[in-house]
């Protein structure tokens, strides 16, 4: 499937086969293609808690008011995202470059976000944002539907994944068997209600 048909046929799906499964090579193929979202200066700060224990998956649905996707669908992405990666051996994410971008790169992590608590948080949801289109479009392309989530209680699901204290929960993720047609789009506003030519009048 092209990326173009991708994004017009994606949709959020709500209800899943509960007996489908993926496979761990569809699971590990995905996964592989979202940690190639891009992220600022390539912390990499996304974690994805995968939660495949059904007993916890019955927990994190409670957690969601119930919702179904949440045990039916194949495969659930909680995406987090550790708030303090920038701090943690930045010089492994430039690792690979040439030593000159290197000793530009690496100090520049620093200086941008040290002691910025909403500069990093903002990025962190950035990236999940962007490693969730990834995942959506990853399994449209695979023959998938998904769903992005943040009806959930976010304290009640980081107290199930047991959250590290410097991490953020920013969205799940559901994937799986689409078993209903979506909802056709409710209402598209017009392009030039939301494209801005230059600036605001």
């Amino acid at each position: 499937m092209e990326v173009v048909n991708a994004i017009e046929q994606r949709r959020s799906v709500k209800a899943f086969d509960p007996n489908h499964s993926m496979s761990k090579a569809e699971i590990d193929k995905l996964l592989s293609l979202a940690i190639l979202s891009p992220t600022a200066f390539n912390i990499q700060n996304w974690r994805f808690v995968v939660p495949s224990d059904p007993a916890l998956r019955k927990e994190i649905r409670q957690a969601a008011w119930d919702q179904a996707q949440v045990t039916d669908a194949s495969l659930l992405v909680v995406l987090c995202a550790d708030l303090k990666a920038w701090d943690k051996e930045p010089g492994r994410y430039w690792v690979n470059a040439p030593q000159p971008v290197q000793d530009f790169m690496v100090p520049a992590i620093g200086q941008y976000y040290a002691g910025k608590d909403q500069v990093q948080r903002d990025e962190a949801m950035r990236s999940c944002g962007i490693a969730a289109m990834t995942l959506m479009l990853a399994a449209k392309e695979m023959g998938y539907g998904s769903c992005p989530m943040d009806g959930f209680d976010f304290e009640a699901v980081g107290k199930l994944i047991n959250l590290p204290q410097d991490h953020v929960i920013a969205m799940f993720v559901a994937i799986g068997k689409g078993v209903q047609e979506p909802w056709p789009r409710g209402g598209q506003l017009p392009i030039g209600e939301v494209v801005i030519q230059n600036q605001f009048g």
